[in-house]
């Protein structure tokens, strides 16, 4: 019951935040509901975005670090190979992450549905 609280309190808060945001573009008694939606639901797309992109990035990146780390206890003398193995996939890893990053800066500053959505 709880986490379902947060995330009606966090839902309010955005649809307040982005009212806030658009109250200078609108006449005094009018308000566009179209751009308060679309900006509300451009922040959550952000956030789940990057949310799961980190967690899957994190996720990978701890199972392949428990990996090595029971490769080269079994075997130390493969610890060269196995920690060159393990850098590069990190590094893989880590570009997952990165793309979660680009996709959340391309949907809060250059989003190309925007004049579909807003007109």
């Amino acid at each position: 019951m709880g986490r379902l609280k947060i995330f009606v309190f966090v839902a309010l808060m955005l649809f307040a935040a982005s009212t806030a945001a658009m109250a200078s573009e609108v006449a005094v008694g009018y308000v566009d509901w179209a751009k308060i939606i679309y900006v509300a639901a451009s922040l959550l797309a952000a956030g789940l975005c990057m949310g799961l992109g980190a967690i899957g990035a994190g996720a990978g990146m701890g199972n392949a670090t428990s990996g090595a780390s029971e490769a080269v206890g079994r075997n130390p003398g493969s610890q060269g190979k196995i920690m060159l193995t393990l850098m590069v996939g990190l590094a893989m890893t880590e570009s997952i992450a990165i793309y979660a990053l680009v996709v959340t800066l391309i949907i809060l500053y250059a989003n190309p549905y925007k004049a579909i959505i807003l007109g």
